[in-house]
């Protein structure tokens, strides 16, 4: 006797299969990625090209989080170089006023940097889209002003040193190591929370605030307590990022560093976490690749843009996600056989209606 499987049975394994697919994908990035990050560093050839590297993760450092505010709770802040600036200062005065070790002052940098993010979120986070971007934009203005006037803590428009991490982090292959390792800390963090519950809501939030309110979900809270967060990873590399540069000055966080991190998630795509990295890594090396057109830096990035916004409107993100998609489809989904014969019987003697 001949058993037949029914399409909801074979819908049903596709299904299964599909998710662990999913899962295996899943489970090899998580691995390949530490690696890849820890085996960069003997794949270069010269320092600078370490260098650029390690910008590029101090910037993903930063984007991770604001990624989870742009990308997934549709929440338009332009004004993170306000907080990068604000944990930068943070560890230089406390290492060079204070002789803080300059670990533990990465570490309140952060802290600070939440901590503003809170003060900042409370009022402003209850505006709509276009009005709350406009409060960053003037949060971050009103920072940089700051630096110049406090002559006597910052160094006005002169500037200040900033100090190295101490041993092992004192070179550039340690430094590097040591980004790498916070940065993998923050995507762990940035991944477990969209992928669960928190990130639903986000996702609901985005894409109607009024029905996720409808449906229970705490909006004005998961907004504060996402950009909170956002705070802690901008001033997180704000510290690591005035290391790296070794002496800053109110000129190196203008508005135009805050637009590239927005237009980073933008060119990555919302809603994922590989798209904005990928943003940024491409974002950060364009100058390079792009090196005897470099005063056309601002012309490029708009082109960029415009190309992305009319041919890919999701992101890269969307291009590697539907990859994956179909190739797991061809592999797991297992070919739909109609049943002819049921059909044909059920065409010729239909349901009597009562």
């Amino acid at each position: 006797m001949t058993t037949r499987t029914s399409m909801p049975d074979q819908v049903g394994r596709s299904t299964v299969a599909s998710a662990g697919a999913s899962g295996k994908v899943r489970k090899l990035v998580t691995r390949a990625a530490p690696l890849l990050s820890l085996a960069l560093p003997f794949l270069v050839t010269n320092q600078y090209q370490l260098h650029v590297l390690t910008l590029i993760g101090i910037y993903w450092i930063l984007v991770a989080g604001l990624n989870l505010v742009v990308g997934y709770a549709g929440q338009l802040s332009v004004g993170h170089v306000g907080l990068l600036a604000i944990g930068a200062y943070t560890l230089v005065i406390l290492n060079g006023r204070l002789g803080v070790d300059p670990l533990l002052a990465m570490a309140i940098a952060g802290a600070i940097g939440g901590l503003c993010g809170l003060v900042l979120g409370l009022p402003s986070l209850r505006l709509p889209g276009f009005y709350f971007a406009m409060v960053t934009l003037a949060f971050s203005l009103i920072v940089t002003e700051l630096l110049v006037a406090q002559n006597r803590w910052t160094g006005g428009g002169a500037g200040m040193s900033a100090p190295l991490f101490g041993r092992p982090f004192e070179t550039p292959q340690g430094f590097y190591f040591l980004v790498a390792g916070v940065g993998l800390v923050v995507t762990w963090l940035a991944w477990n929370i969209s992928r669960g519950m928190r990130g639903r809501a986000l996702i609901a939030l985005r894409d109607s605030e009024v029905a996720a309110t409808a449906v229970g979900i705490p909006v004005f809270r998961l907004k504060l307590v996402v950009f909170s967060f956002s705070g802690v990873t901008a001033g997180i590399a704000g510290a690591l990022f005035a290391s790296l540069q070794s002496y800053i000055t109110p000129e190196a966080f203008l508005f135009e560093l805050g637009m590239f991190f927005f237009i980073c998630i933008i060119i990555g795509g919302r809603g994922n976490i590989i798209g904005p990295f990928l943003g940024t890594a491409l974002l950060t090396m364009l100058p390079e690749i792009a090196a005897p057109l470099a005063k056309m830096g601002n012309l490029l990035y708009g082109l960029l843009l415009l190309a992305v916004v009319l041919t890919v409107p999701k992101g890269f993100g969307s291009l590697i996600s539907n990859y994956v998609e179909r190739r797991r489809g061809r592999r797991s989904a297992p070919p739909l056989v109609p049943d002819v014969k049921r059909l044909a019987a059920a065409i010729h003697q239909p349901e009597t209606l009562t």
